[in-house]
């Protein structure tokens, strides 16, 4: 079989090749190609080429190819890293960075992703999550209104930005964890992947927006404690994913959501309550992939409820001798619940907090019991989360 392209003036160099390989897709092995053109380089460049692709080349009158084996078995060996729709169970470390439902060529190199197992990582929601935030991301300078004119009595002010010391360093822990397991997952779970990395950003814009309402009037943020800090550490110390993510997601920034909550009704200024009001839904989406992703966990592993129960065990332990939350943070919150300094109102605030915590537990409870957890155990193991809230 025999067929015949025209280049004109068209060189390899110049992407002529493009039309010599269209031409020979349509032709069987040992098929003839002549090719006709006008480039003073082409049969240079046409010797070169076929050599690569494993043609031979006739330079008579007009030079021809003929189609070789090498360029058909070319691919030999190369697998489908799955469908372009459902992930594997087991990707391959060979497969590395290809798309999900590329071929891949045989003889790459291997790729360390830990995080390669689908019972480990995979919910059926991610995308559905994934597409929820990237719809509703916000732009801290325009969804905000930092012009909105206030004035606060010194020490509501100081006690806002003592919150919103509170609330950065919380933050990020919580930007911190996502991205390190972001770094070991498998990128054929790519649903997941950009799950985790738009939880990273929902982070980095809440550490932006909290540290701006702290500095609207402040020139110095408040008080970090040993406590607060050595209560993060331990999430990002846990090197398991699955863990981490029930003590960040589930119990952390499911107690976070309530404090989110909390100081939008509470918020003595309207920049603090938008603020407030914004970072809640984003940490409403991460409190979802959390508990999807687990519940999927625990269907196909029995024995993750129990090492979930461990975790809380172990970092109640390790956190024993720390006092808490932070003193300040608590007496802060008291006094945005409360409003002003009359004894009355003090008692209020300080009723409202301790309703705060009473809605936290009632929320892990819940959270827990919707992974698996008997309606007694998951009071206990709320019981055993941290004082710091996260």
């Amino acid at each position: 079989m025999t067929a015949e392209v025209s280049l004109g003036a068209l060189g390899l160099h110049r992407g002529g090749h493009l039309l010599l390989k269209q031409a020979l897709r349509a032709l069987p092995v040992g098929g003839r190609l002549v090719v006709r053109g006008s480039d003073p380089a082409l049969s240079v460049h046409l010797r070169a080429w076929c050599r690569s692709q494993g043609h031979r080349l006739d330079l008579g009158a007009a030079p021809t190819i003929t189609r070789g084996a090498a360029e058909v078995g070319r691919w030999q060996g190369a697998q489908r890293a799955g469908s372009l729709g459902e992930p594997v169970a087991h990707p391959q470390a060979t497969w590395g960075l290809a798309a999900r439902g590329a071929r891949v060529e045989a003889g790459g190199p291997a790729f360390a992703f830990p995080l390669s197992d689908k019972d480990t990582v995979w919910t059926d929601d991610a995308a559905r999550i994934y597409a929820q935030a990237a719809a509703a991301q916000w732009d801290p300078a325009t969804a905000i209104d930092w012009d909105a004119p206030f004035e606060l009595p010194d020490d509501v002010e100081d006690a806002v930005v003592q919150v919103m010391t509170y609330l950065i360093e919380n933050e990020v822990a919580a930007l911190l964890v996502p991205s390190r397991f972001l770094t070991k997952l498998h990128p054929h779970f790519r649903e997941v992947a950009q799950v985790l990395a738009i939880q990273a950003a929902d982070e980095a814009r809440h550490i932006e927006v909290f540290t701006r309402r702290a500095g609207l009037k402040r020139q110095e943020l408040g008080l970090s404690t040993t406590g607060g800090q050595a209560s993060l550490k331990t999430l990002l110390d846990e090197p398991d994913f699955a863990l981490a993510s029930f003590l960040l997601s589930v119990l952390g920034e499911g107690s976070f959501l309530s404090l989110l909550r909390f100081l939008q009704a509470h918020a003595p200024d309207p920049v603090t309550r938008q603020v407030a009001r914004l970072s809640a839904q984003d940490e409403a989406r991460h409190v979802a992939f959390g508990l999807a992703h687990l519940r999927r966990h625990a269907s196909q592993e029995p024995g993750l409820l129990s090492r979930l129960a461990t975790a809380i065990e172990r970092r109640h332990d390790a956190l024993a001798h720390t006092a808490g939350l932070n003193e300040e943070v608590f007496d802060a919150l008291v006094l945005l619940a409360a409003g002003s300094w009359a004894p009355a109102d003090l008692a209020r605030g300080f009723d409202r907090v301790v309703a705060l915590k009473e809605d936290m537990d009632a929320g892990r409870r819940l959270r827990l019991q919707r992974l698996g957890f008997s309606e007694a155990e998951a009071a206990r193991l709320s019981g055993l989360h941290t004082r710091n809230f996260m």
